[in-house]
C-alpha cells in the first residue's frame, strides 16, 4: 500500500518534475546557507576573543545580513514553486476527477451518493494539494536539515552533539505511536463529513417533500446526529493532535537544556569555544522547529494519504458502458429501424429477468406505443435503447447494426430519450431547451417548444425564454418540466425519439395536441412508453408488455376487441374516467 501511494504521488508530481527540481535545488541552497550562518557566527565570536574591532563587527554583520537575506529570498522562492505545484495539481486533479465522473454509469453515481462524491472532489482534493505542497516541502526540509546540520555539529563537538540528539529517537517513537491512531481518526472524520454533505445535498433537493410531510424536525434530528458524529470524530483527532504537537515541542526543547548544561562543563574544560557552543545552540534550535513540525507534517501527510485513497477509489472505478475497441462510426444517416432479437436483461442481484427474450421490429417513421402494467420492463427497454444500462451482444439493432458496436455518442445522437423524471438545469428555459444543441438558433428553440406544447406557457412568463427555471426546474409545474425535456429532445432532431412516460404529468387534451404537433415529424420514429392508453390509441401500433415480454401487438382498434391484457387495461382506464367524471 505504501509503495502504491508513493507511485500515486510520483504520478501526480511527474508533470511538474522540472519545477519540483528547481524547488528542491532552492531548498538545498537554503539548507546550505542555514549551516553556513552558524559557522560564520562561531568564527566571528571566536575571533572577537582576540580583540574587539568595530570595522570587523560591521563588515561581518553586513555579511551575515546578506547571507540571511539570500536565505530568506531563496526560501520564499522554493515555497512559491512547491506550493504552486500543489495548486496546479489541485486544479488538474479536480478537472480529471470531473471528467472521470462524467463517463460513469448513472447507477453508480446514484449508489455512491452525490454528497460523498462532492466531498471527495473538494475537501479530499484540497488535502492532496496540501500533501503535494506543504508536506513535500516540509519533509524535504526535515531530511536536508538533518543531513547538513548533524555533520556540522559533529565537526564542532561530537560528545555534545550526541548528548543533544539522544532525545530525538524518542521523538520519532512518539510520532510513530501516534501515527496510526491519527490515520484512523482522520479517515473517520472524512467519512463523517461525507455523510453530512450527502444529507445536506439530499435534503436541499427534496425540500418540497420534507415540507409536504412536515418532516422538518425529523431531518433536523438526523442532521444533528450526523453533525455530532462529525464533531466527535473531529474532537478525537484534535485531542490527539493537541497532545502530540506540544509533546514533541517540549521534548525537542530538552535537547537545548542538555546542551546548555553539558556545554558549560565542556567550555570550562576547554573542549569547546564560546563560538562553538553558540553555533551548537543555533543548530539545535534549527532542528527543534522541523522536529516539532514533524507532528503537524505527519498529520497533513496522513490526511493526504486518506484523501488519496478516497480519490483513487473513484479513479479505479471504470464504467461498464464504454465504447469498444472495434467501435463503428456511423458513415450514413440513420433511417430509424429498430429490431430486438431475444433481448434479455437481468439486473445484478435480481432473481428474474427484467426483459425476457424480447422480440420486435419498429420501422422508420412509425409512431409506436409500448404499454403494460407497472414493473413490466418498459423503462428497462427505454434504457436499453440508449445503452444507459448494459445489454448483451447481438440482441438489439439499429438499422441492422448491433448497437453494442456503435460509438455511444453516435447512438445517443440518433436516439433521444425523454425520461418521466425530467431533469432541468438551473438556467433559462431557452438554455434547457438547447442543452443538446447549444448553438441552435432562436427559431429552432421556439419551434421545439411549439412541438412540445410549451410555447403558450413560455409566452405567459414575464421573461419568456429567458425565464430562470430554478434548481431542477422547481419553478415549473410537473407537466411544464416534462414538456421542456420533450422540447429538448425534439430540438436535437434525432431520427428516433423515445418518450418514457414523458406525458405522464400532462393532461389528455394537451397530450393529444402534442401528438398532433409531432405527427408532422418528417419520418421520425417515435416510441411512446406510457400508461395512458388514450395516448396509445393514437399510435400506429401498440406493443403490450408483461413480465418482460411482449404479449400482444397490434393497433388499438384490434386490441380492444380481443380478450387480453390490453383490453383489461383499457377497460380499467375507462372505468377510472367514469368515476372521475361523476365526482
Amino acid at each position: 500500500m505504501k509503495n502504491l501511494k508513493i507511485k500515486v504521488i510520483s504520478k501526480y508530481l511527474r508533470p511538474y518534475k522540472k519545477e519540483f527540481l528547481y524547488g528542491a535545488l532552492a531548498l538545498l541552497i537554503v539548507n546550505i546557507l542555514s549551516v553556513v550562518i552558524p559557522l560564520e557566527v562561531k568564527n566571528i565570536i571566536d575571533q572577537l576573543q582576540n580583540g574587539f574591532s568595530s570595522d570587523f563587527v560591521i563588515s561581518k554583520s553586513l555579511w551575515l545580513i546578506f547571507l540571511a537575506t539570500c536565505m530568506g529570498l531563496i526560501r520564499l522562492f522554493s515555497r512559491q514553486i512547491v506550493f504552486g505545484i500543489g495548486r496546479k495539481v489541485e486544479v488538474n486533479l479536480r478537472q480529471k476527477l470531473f471528467d472521470h465522473l462524467l463517463i460513469q454509469d448513472p447507477e453508480w453515481i446514484q449508489k455512491k451518493g452525490s454528497g460523498d462524491i462532492i466531498s471527495r472532489a473538494t475537501s479530499d482534493v484540497e488535502n492532496i494539494r496540501r500533501l503535494l505542497g506543504f508536506t513535500v516541502l516540509s519533509l524535504c526540509n526535515i531530511v536536508l536539515a538533518y543531513s547538513f546540520t548533524i555533520p556540522s555539529m559533529f565537526s564542532i563537538n561530537k560528545p555534545l552533539t550526541i548528548s543533544a540528539l539522544m532525545i530525538f529517537p524518542l521523538i520519532l517513537g512518539i510520532v510513530s505511536l501516534f501515527g496510526g491512531r491519527m490515520v484512523n481518526q482522520r479517515k473517520a472524520q472524512q467519512e463523517s463529513l461525507s455523510k453530512l454533505s450527502d444529507l445536506i445535498q439530499e435534503d436541499l433537493s427534496g425540500i418540497s417533500a420534507i415540507k409536504i410531510y412536515a418532516q422538518e424536525n425529523a431531518e433536523k434530528n438526523e442532521f444533528n446526529r450526523y453533525n455530532k458524529a462529525y464533531r466527535n470524530s473531529a474532537i478525537k483527532l484534535a485531542r490527539t493532535a493537541s497532545t502530540l504537537f506540544p509533546l514533541l515541542q517540549g521534548i525537542s526543547s530538552i535537547s537545548l537544556l542538555i546542551l546548555l548544561s553539558l556545554g558549560t562543563f565542556q567550555l570550562e574544560s576547554g573542549f569547546i569555544s564560546i563560538g562553538g557552543l553558540v553555533a551548537l545552540i543555533l543548530y539545535v534550535e534549527r532542528l527543534v522547529f522541523p522536529t516539532a513540525l514533524l507532528g503537524f507534517t505527519l498529520n497533513t501527510f496522513q490526511l493526504g494519504q486518506v484523501s488519496l485513497d478516497r480519490v483513487e477509489e473513484i479513479f479505479q472505478n471504470n464504467p461498464n458502458i464504454v465504447d469498444r475497441e472495434e467501435t463503428k462510426f456511423l458513415k450514413r444517416k440513420i433511417k430509424g429501424f429498430l429490431e430486438a432479437k431475444n433481448l434479455t436483461i437481468k439486473y445484478p442481484g435480481s432473481k428474474f429477468n427484467a426483459l425476457n427474450n424480447l422480440n420486435f421490429k419498429i420501422y422508420p417513421g412509425e409512431l409506436i406505443a409500448i404499454v403494460g402494467p407497472v414493473g413490466c420492463g418498459k423503462t428497462t427497454l427505454a434504457k436499453s435503447l440508449g445503452r444507459t444500462i448494459e445489454i448483451p451482444d447481438n440482441q438489439l439493432f439499429l438499422d441492422e447494426i448491433d448497437v453494442k458496436t456503435l460509438k455511444l455518442s453516435d447512438l445517443r445522437k440518433n436516439i433521444s430519450i425523454v425520461p418521466q423524471e425530467a431533469f432541468l438545469f438551473t438556467s433559462t428555459i431557452s438554455e434547457n431547451l438547447s442543452f443538446g444543441e447549444p448553438k441552435a438558433s432562436k427559431y429552432l428553440v421556439k419551434e421545439s417548444a411549439t412541438k412540445a406544447g410549451l410555447i403558450d406557457d413560455i409566452n405567459s412568463f414575464p421573461q419568456r425564454f429567458k425565464t430562470i427555471v430554478g434548481e431542477r426546474g422547481i419553478t415549473l409545474s410537473g407537466g411544464q418540466r416534462q414538456r421542456t425535456a420533450l422540447g429538448r429532445a425534439l430540438l436535437v432532431d434525432s431520427p428516433i425519439v423515445v418518450l418514457d412516460d414523458a406525458l405522464a404529468s400532462v393532461d389528455n387534451k394537451t397530450a393529444a395536441r402534442i401528438i398532433d404537433e409531432m405527427s408532422d415529424r418528417s419520418n421520425k420514429t417515435i416510441i411512446m412508453i406510457s400508461h395512458q392508453l388514450s395516448v396509445a390509441a393514437t399510435c400506429d401500433r401498440v406493443l403490450v408488455m408483461d413480465k418482460g415480454e411482449i404479449v400482444q401487438e397490434g393497433t388499438h382498434k384490434v386490441l380492444v376487441e380481443v380478450n387480453g391484457l390490453y383490453k383489461q387495461l383499457w377497460d380499467r382506464e375507462l372505468a377510472t374516467r367514469i368515476v372521475k367524471s361523476q365526482k
